[in-house]
This record gives structure tokens, sequence and C-alpha cells, in this order.
């Protein structure tokens, strides 16, 4: 493998990769494998059809493109090893010759670290601000539980606002009808939040049988894009009336949830409460400590590939939670009008702000001579693969010399966060939950 390194302007370096096919032919052998386990070819098991038989079938170029990914790991980590560079972020590759059987060819643009001067750390204060646990907040979720106990039983009357309604539902913007707005034996507990404000209410006070149409505007902020700010008609049909009976609480109800008493499960919630808001105090201070931290550093010029390596992880995250509402990122970027491109250069600000945290995190591990010693990254390897033990893909990853570089500057960022805390935060209490 050879490489030409070349400095270019504000904090980066660019890495040209040689690599020959003797050096990438046991990723294209690997590559084969995992192709062999996931595709049905005639006369063999999956997984053991041989790498001959893999190349005629699929082809040389599809076992290239299966191993691109490992090939290039492994190269540009060696090529950054050789050079001594100190780096931060993921390097933008740009492929130049991609042939199998050929020298594949590519650049790296990666980061170097910037230099980062900080505040001296004693002057810089962040409140831990837990919020207190009140009667009010144990009574809520005890609520909740009864909630979960509830019996429902079929009524006659009309529904209240304590009642479960089971309906069949047909939604429309502007008389059409709304892909996936259809729904059979839909059920809504009208004493619980809908996505829709308003939506419940209209169902309060109906009876089986009856059929009704309304009409509510979806939030501007609607997880949907499409129904986002408009205004939904909604054509119901009421299936069925529920009472929903709660059931009385003392401890019989206390033991059906695994607690001896009423007294006991108060406790209980109480400790789980204080958990829960100590950990939330926790993140926010996290936020609050950093953004002093930024606020009060000064930094050399930021590399673009830096903040463009953030602005990806962020549209990459912004995708995930979209998948997960059910929305895809094509119909989100339609609706708000606007390109991959666009957004991305939305991001711009709050991707400078997370790599300036990155930046100061590692100054500060450098200063204090935060680290982890191998023992340390091998406990941590060790309990992740027991984690991801049903994943070979995530196993195989975790051997790699890259990957655990990875590990191990995530465990030197927690180290450098409870430092933090332990330095700066004000008001935090002792934690042994």
């Amino acid at each position: 493998m050879e490489h030409i390194s070349k400095k270019l302007k504000g904090s980066e370096m660019e890495l040209k990769i040689t690599v020959t096919p003797a050096e990438y032919e046991k990723h294209l052998k690997k590559a084969a494998e995992r192709i062999s386990h996931r595709t049905a070819i005639k006369g063999f098991r999956k997984g053991h059809t041989p790498y001959e038989v893999i190349k005629r079938e699929i082809g040389e170029m599809h076992i290239m493109n299966e191993a691109l990914e490992d090939i290039l790991q492994e190269t540009f980590y060696k090529a950054v090893t050789e050079e001594k560079l100190d780096t931060i972020g993921m390097p933008k590759i740009n492929m130049e010759k991609i042939a199998p059987g050929n020298d594949l060819v590519y650049t790296a643009v990666v980061a170097l670290l910037p230099a980062v001067t900080l505040p001296k750390l004693d002057k810089i204060k962040v409140e831990h601000k837990a919020k207190p646990v009140t009667e009010t907040d144990i009574d809520a979720v005890i609520e909740n539980l009864t909630k979960m106990q509830a019996t429902e039983v079929v009524k006659t009357g009309v529904s209240t606002a304590q009642d479960k309604v089971v309906i069949d539902m047909d939604l429309f913007v502007d008389k059409v009808p709304i892909e996936g707005g259809q729904a059979k034996d839909y059920q809504v507990y009208l004493s619980e939040n809908q996505h829709i404000p308003g939506f419940n209410e209209h169902l309060v006070g109906v009876a089986k049988d009856e059929e009704k149409e309304f009409t509510v505007p979806f939030p501007k902020d609607y997880y949907n894009k499409t129904l986002a700010g408009k205004e939904g008609t909604f054509k119901v049909k009421v299936k069925e009336v529920y009472e929903r009976q709660f059931p009385e609480v003392n401890d019989e109800f206390a033991k059906k949830v695994g607690q001896e008493s009423v007294v006991k499960l108060r406790e209980l919630l109480q400790h789980n409460l204080e958990h829960e808001a100590f950990h939330k105090a926790d993140e926010v201070a996290e936020i609050e400590m950093f953004d002093a931290l930024i606020d009060k550093s000064t930094f050399e010029e930021i590399p673009e590939v830096l903040i463009d390596a953030e602005r990806k992880k962020m549209f990459y995250e912004l995708k995930r939670d979209l998948e997960r509402n059910g929305v895809s990122v094509e119909q989100y970027l339609a609706d708000l009008k606007k390109s991959e491109e666009d957004i991305q250069k939305d991001f711009t600000e709050q991707a400078t702000k997370r790599a300036k945290a990155a930046l100061v995190s590692r100054q500060i591990a450098k200063e204090e001579n935060l680290s982890v010693t191998d023992e340390e990254l091998r406990a941590e390897v060790e309990r992740m693969k027991k984690e991801y033990k049903d994943h070979p893909e995530y196993l195989e990853n975790l051997t790699k010399a890259e990957v655990q570089d990875s590990v191990r500057t995530y465990m030197v960022n927690r180290k450098v966060i409870e430092f933090l805390k332990e330095k700066i935060l004000t008001g935090r209490p002792e934690h042994t939950h």
C-alpha cells in the first residue's frame, strides 16, 4: 500500500492511497463469504459457495463493492498511523479508481486537530437542577397504573371523558382521502392525549352506531409533515363504547403491581422518579457545561470536513427519526420544498457547535491526562461482544483496530464528562441509585 500526503488549507490533509489487488484480496474473500450467506446459488448451500462460483454468478465488481468499506477502513487507518496524524471526525472519501484486478486508488481528506485554548475550569460553574419529586407526581404515576389495571365493560349510554370508544375512521384533507388515514376498529382512550389536540373531545358524548364528521387542525410540528398545519376532516362510525372501571388504590392493588402495600409502592415510585429527575438534570447539565466551555474557548479554524461530517451525522439522525414515525425522508423534503443539501446547510450552525464540543472534550482529556487503558478497552469490547452476540457483523467489526479506536474515544469522552461534573457542576447530590 502506498500513500501520498498533501497539506490543505483550514487544518485539512489529503491522503492519496493506492491499494494493490494482493493487499485487498483478503477483503474480497470475506465479502464473497458474506454474499454467499444471503444469496441462494443452485447446487450450493448458503454460506458454502466457493469464491470462484460467487465471482462467476454475482460478478467481481459486486464483490468489490461489498468489500469496499472494509478496504477503506483498514488502509485509511494504516496511512494515518504511518503519518502520525492527529485526526478528528470522519474522512471525506473520493474514489478515483476501482476495478477488479487493478490497483484501487482513492483520496481521503481528513481534518487535523486544530488548536483549542480552554478557559480556566474553576471560573465556570453550572448548576445541577433536578426537579423535586412531589406527591402530585407520585399520584400521577399511580393513576397511570390504575389505567393499566382497568377493566372495560360495554355500555349502552353515551361516552364520557373516561371511556374508551372503538371507531371506524376515514381522514380527508381538502375533501381528498389521505393515504394511511383509514382505520377499522380503532381504539381511542378518551382520557389520554392524542397526537392531534381536540380529536378526543369530538368523541365525548357519542353512542354506539352513531356516525359523526368533524374537523380538527393538525399541529404545525406534527411528525407527519404531509399533514402538519393542515385541517383534517374525520368521518367516524362508533362501533362500541366501553366504560373503564379503575381499581381502588389499596394494599391489594399494590400487591398486583409487585409491592406489599401502598406505602411501599409510593416509596418505590419516589425513588424511581428521583432517579429519573437526577439523570434528566445530568443530561441538561452536560449540554450547559459544553455550551459554557465552547463560549469561553478559542479555536483555530475548524476544518470544513469536520463540520461536514457532523452535518451528515445529523441528517442520518433525522432520517432515522422520520422512519421511526413512518415518514420517508423523500416525503419530508418534498413537504419542505428543500433538497438534502439545503437541510444539511441548515444544520451548519449546530454541526459547528458539535464539532467544537468534540474538540473541547479532546483538549480536556489531553490536558488532564484522561485516558483509557488497554485493559479498560478490552473489558468494554468484551461487554459489547456479549451485547451483540446475536449480530455476527457487529462482532467482526469489534475486532478492527479503527472500531476499537472509536470505542476508546467514546470511553474517554465519558471520562471527560465525569471529570467536568466533579469540577464545574454545583448542587449535584451524591447519586447512589
